[in-house]
């Protein structure tokens, strides 16, 4: 094969879906992943989350909503996710 006959690899890109639980920062939203992992040694189901810090550019999402996020280059010490999409609009209280 020749150089021209290769194509490039498609970047692989982590998503997650998790809840907005922060919107206080300027074009910043804190998002709550949660995840349902077996205990290594004893089995059981037990629950963990991670928040992440991710970039909304139109300060459009708000605390309650269901959105999904993107691995994307650093865009500040504490922030490498972009928000990618609404999944589910938070509950008027």
């Amino acid at each position: 094969m020749t150089e021209a006959q290769t194509q490039p690899k498609a970047k692989v890109v982590r998503s997650l879906v998790g809840k907005v639980v922060s919107d206080a920062r300027a074009k910043t939203v804190t998002v709550l992943v949660e995840r349902r992992v077996k205990h290594e040694l004893y089995g059981k189901i037990v629950g963990k989350s991670s928040k992440y810090h991710a970039h909304d550019e139109n300060n459009e999402f708000k605390i309650g909503d269901v959105v999904e996020i993107s691995e994307s280059r650093p865009l500040s010490k504490t922030k490498n996710w972009v928000v990618t999409r609404l999944v589910e609009k938070a509950q008027a209280a």
